[in-house]
C-alpha cells in the first residue's frame, strides 16, 4: 500500500484528548492534527520524536492533516493508523503474501456476523467455498525490545470479538484472529496479560476451540531519502505468551 503523495515530516510536541495532536513542522510551523488510533498508543507518542502526516487537502476538515506514522526514540518507524490495519491485511492476502490464505477466491469487508451484532473485518471465500472470517487487530505497542504486545489498553471490544470468532468455528467455519503489527523493530508479538488478563484468557480459550491466531508484521517503503512512501504487510511474526512476572516464553503458535 503506497500512500496517495509524499507525508509531511514533523517533530511530535503532545498527543491528547485521543484523537489529537500537536506537531512541529520543519519550517517552525505548529499545528493540531487528526489521530487516528484511539488507543493509549503506550510508547507512541514520545514527545521530540519524529511523525510523519498526510494531508486530506479537503477544506471542510477541521483537522486538515491526519498522523501517519511515529517513531521510536531510536528513529524506528511505527505506523500509528488504525484505519489501514484491514487494508493492509487485504492487500496481503490478495498479493498472495500469506501464506496461510494463498487459496482465496474472493474477499469482502464489514459483513455483519455473530450472535453480538458484530461485523467482521474480512470475509474471506476459499477456493473450496470455504468462508473464512478474519478479525484484524492493529498492534503497535511493545514494552520490550523487539516483542510487540496486543492489547495497549483493556478492551472489552477485543473479547467480544473473539467470542464471536468462537461462534463461527461452532457453526463449522474458519476463523482467524489476525495481529497486524506496523512496526519493523518486532519479531514476536505477545498477549498484554498484565493490561487486559480476561482478553487474554478468552484467546486462549478460543485458541483450544479452534479460532485460529495469525501475526505479521510490516516493511516500510521509503524513497531514497528515507521518507516513508507507504507500507506492505509481509513478514510472519511469531506469537507467543510471557508469563506475568516470569522471562519464560511460550510459543502459542
Amino acid at each position: 500500500m503506497k500512500f496517495k503523495e509524499p507525508l509531511i515530516k514533523a517533530t511530535l510536541i503532545k498527543r491528547y484528548k485521543r484523537f489529537l495532536a500537536d506537531v512541529e513542522l520543519e519550517d517552525g510551523q505548529v499545528l493540531t492534527v487528526h489521530t487516528a488510533n484511539t488507543g493509549s498508543m503506550a510508547g507512541c507518542a514520545i514527545a521530540g520524536t519524529s511523525v510523519w502526516l498526510s494531508n486530506s487537502h479537503n477544506p471542510k476538515r477541521k483537522y486538515l492533516y491526519s498522523w501517519e506514522i511515529a517513531s521510536t526514540e531510536s528513529g524506528q518507524k511505527i505506523g500509528i493508523n488504525t484505519h489501514l490495519a484491514n487494508s493492509l491485511v487485504k492487500e496481503a492476502i490478495e498479493q498472495g503474501w500469506i501464506k496461510e490464505l494463498n487459496d482465496y477466491q474472493s474477499i469482502q469487508t464489514e459483513v455483519p456476523y455473530g450472535q453480538e451484532k458484530s461485523r467482521i473485518d474480512l470475509l474471506v471465500t476459499q477456493t473450496s467455498s470455504q468462508p473464512c472470517y478474519i478479525e484484524v487487530k492493529n498492534v503497535t505497542a511493545s514494552f520490550e525490545p523487539g516483542v510487540a504486545a496486543f492489547p495497549d489498553a483493556v478492551t472489552a471490544r477485543g473479547s467480544k470479538h473473539l467470542r464471536e470468532l468462537e461462534w463461527m468455528v461452532q457453526q463449522g467455519h474458519r476463523a482467524i484472529i489476525f495481529f497486524c503489527v506496523q512496526r519493523e523493530d518486532c519479531q514476536t508479538v505477545r498477549v498484554a496479560d498484565e493490561i487486559d488478563p480476561l482478553y487474554a484468557q478468552t484467546l486462549q480459550e478460543v485458541m483450544a476451540k479452534g479460532v485460529e491466531v495469525l501475526a505479521y508484521g510490516v516493511n516500510f517503503l521509503e524513497d531514497k531519502e528515507q521518507n516513508p512512501i507507504g507500507i506492505v504487510l509481509q513478514n510472519r511474526l511469531e506469537l507467543i505468551k510471557q508469563k506475568q512476572g516470569t522471562q519464560i516464553k511460550e510459543p502459542l503458535v
